[in-house]
């Protein structure tokens, strides 16, 4: 993709040399999403682009399904929402991205080949910037009773903000997604949600954990409202490589989370404490060669005769 940098946002990444590289302002949007509107949705996704943009974002994250809403009673009805990418949704997206010069990742219903997928996709001045992610693990919890286990690998996108990598909302209980992305070269990695009831204690603890244990900058962006008797807590958050709180939503209230990354603090993996006496790389101090059981993949079950 171009290499151009937003107005806004680092020149080159390398800004002034005598004050180092300039920080990238990613923010979040916790919002309530309408569910079944998508033209609502949209003009919604709209307004909140542009206050946040005018309060300096380079990179806007809206949360899992925005474009559509989530809880949804069947297929059919999640189908005569599902666009493929790309599609209307992310041209909208991405002509409003070219207007403001900045960087935008939403969720939404993705169609392809029959087969329906909950998807994130990543657009910018000069539309896509990337395949869709495909939610990896799938909870039997609305839309993803009736959608496709993702079928592409994780991946990170080296885009003129930093190296980016996407989750969406169950696969940051699984850790082994956010260590591919460190492992692939992440600065940050983005978790669009709809964390429902219960994932309170994985808000307030579980983001943390996952930036304090690859040292990358970590933000998961929620929404709010109530949706066909599901509430959906908030709780939005942004998080930096040491799992520091930079910015954190309310439990209720729509809100944009902003925060200032420096994606060259990511990749300094051997943090020291103490010259000398104490260091920390919890990258390079890996031992993979006794982690054998985490990718070992279970025998089929035998057929019964």
């Amino acid at each position: 993709m171009s290499r151009k940098q937003p107005e806004n946002g680092p020149r080159n990444g390398k800004g002034n040399p005598a004050q180092g590289p300039r920080p990238v302002r990613i923010a979040g949007i916790q919002m309530d999403c309408r569910i079944g509107d998508i033209g609502g949705n949209l003009a919604a996704m709209d307004r909140w682009a542009r206050e946040a943009a005018g309060r300096g974002a380079n990179l806007l994250v809206f949360p899992e399904c925005a474009l559509t809403g989530y809880c949804f009673d069947d297929a059919a009805e999640a189908r005569a929402l599902a666009q493929p990418v790309p599609g209307p949704a992310t041209e909208v997206l991405g002509n409003l991205c070219r207007e403001l010069s900045i960087f935008a990742i939403f969720g939404l219903i993705e169609l392809e080949g029959g087969r329906l997928f909950n998807s994130l996709a990543f657009v910018g001045p000069e539309g896509l910037v990337a395949p869709s992610y495909r939610k990896i693990h799938l909870p039997f919890l609305g839309l993803d009773r009736f959608t496709t286990p993702g079928d592409r690998p994780f991946a990170v996108h080296d885009t003129p903000l930093g190296r980016i990598g996407l989750n969406t909302c169950y696969d940051a209980g699984f850790p082994e997604s956010a260590r591919v992305l460190a492992l692939l070269g992440a600065d940050l990695i983005v978790l669009p949600t709809n964390w429902p009831p219960e994932a309170e204690r994985f808000a307030e603890h579980g983001i943390a954990t996952r930036a304090i244990e690859n040292h990358v900058y970590y933000m998961a962006v929620d929404r709010v409202g109530e949706e066909r008797g599901m509430r959906f807590i908030g709780r939005s958050r942004i998080v930096d490589p040491l799992g520091r709180i930079l910015a954190c939503a309310g439990a209720n209230r729509e809100e944009i989370i902003l925060a200032d990354m420096e994606p060259e603090r990511a990749r300094q993996k051997r943090v020291v404490r103490v010259p000398g006496k104490h260091i920390v790389d919890r990258i390079n101090d890996r031992r993979p060669e006794f982690y054998g059981p985490i990718a070992a993949v279970p025998a089929p079950a035998a057929k019964p005769d």
